[in-house]
């Protein structure tokens, strides 16, 4: 990675972020069209900060093949896992065998897959084939635990037990529901705030294995809660792509909703004083929450 504009000068205030490649923290963004110019604009500002890309619901469908897998093949080169939104599984399942889709997943440059029943009744015993089904194929599953209508959503505790099937039998990550609007689904109400006990039921059920999930947050609260419950390396799922390094920032605490705490405990803490002045440059700077000058 190449220098940073304000290397050694602006800090993260938070806990240690991980680094590419990495299995916690992941940031998901969803494209739902995105030219190949408009990709590659994105990589050159975000690449570092992008773990997932998803082809949100259907929308890879209407893409030129060529195109499609040009695409693909550039955000390969950016270590970027890439895969279908789920509800083209899901289509795909009332037509044609589970093998065909994946195969053609593959060969088109898709390097994972989502499997999800946010719309179908797919029986557990079926998911578990269709998990088997992508590994066969040479893809990474990324599992979806949730309905999108917003008169169907499992019990906390429904989720909790569908997480820890999908890891045994092969998931390498599980996302939340969340839908691109982030409202009446999963942990969240009809205004978009967060449910927090459903959100420590899931949690209390999976214990270790919470790594391993990706929360859709694509609305600015959902994430600093997050990211302040959970740290700087929660997984988020459903990211506006022009939002990935907002995203970035408030999980390194370069912004209001995730420095506030920090300063708040620095001044609590008499770590850093309001009123004292520098003298020929910043002299023993406090140390942030991670160990680091500020």
């Amino acid at each position: 990675m190449s220098e940073l504009a304000w290397e050694n000068i602006i800090k993260n205030q938070r806990d240690l972020r991980e680094i590419k490649p990495r299995k916690s923290g992941c940031t998901m963004v969803m494209d739902v069209g995105l030219g190949l110019h408009e990709t590659q604009s994105i990589l050159q500002a975000c690449a570092n900060y992008i773990d997932h890309w998803k082809f949100g619901f259907g929308t890879s469908a209407f893409m030129d093949k060529s195109l499609l897998q040009e695409k693909l093949h550039t955000l390969a080169a950016h270590n970027i896992l890439t895969f279908p939104g789920g509800t083209m599984l899901e289509v795909a399942l009332l037509t044609q065998h589970c093998r065909v889709y994946m195969t053609h997943a593959k060969a088109l440059g898709f390097t994972a897959v989502e499997i999800s029943d946010g719309t179908l009744p797919i029986p557990r015993f079926r998911r578990k084939r269709i998990i088997e089904c992508a590994l066969n194929a040479g893809l990474i599953p990324i599992t979806e635990v949730g309905k999108k209508d917003p008169k169907r959503q499992p019990t906390p505790e429904q989720m909790a037990d569908e997480v820890l099937e999908d890891l045994e039998w092969g998931a390498a990550w599980v996302i939340i529901e969340g839908r691109e609007s982030g409202h009446s689904v999963g942990v969240f109400d009809e205004l978009g705030n967060v449910d927090e006990f459903e959100v420590d039921v899931i949690i209390g059920m999976i214990g270790d294995k919470s790594d391993s999930l990706i929360w859709e947050a694509p609305l600015k609260s959902q994430q600093a809660f997050f990211i302040e419950k959970f740290g700087a390396n929660a997984g988020l799922g459903n990211i506006p792509i022009d939002q990935v390094l907002a995203v970035e920032a408030l999980r390194n605490g370069l912004r209001f909703e995730t420095l506030n705490r920090v300063t708040g405990k620095l001044l609590r803490e008499g770590s850093w004083d309001p009123n004292e002045v520098e003298s020929n440059g910043a002299i023993n700077p406090p140390m942030t929450p991670n160990g680091t000058a500020s």
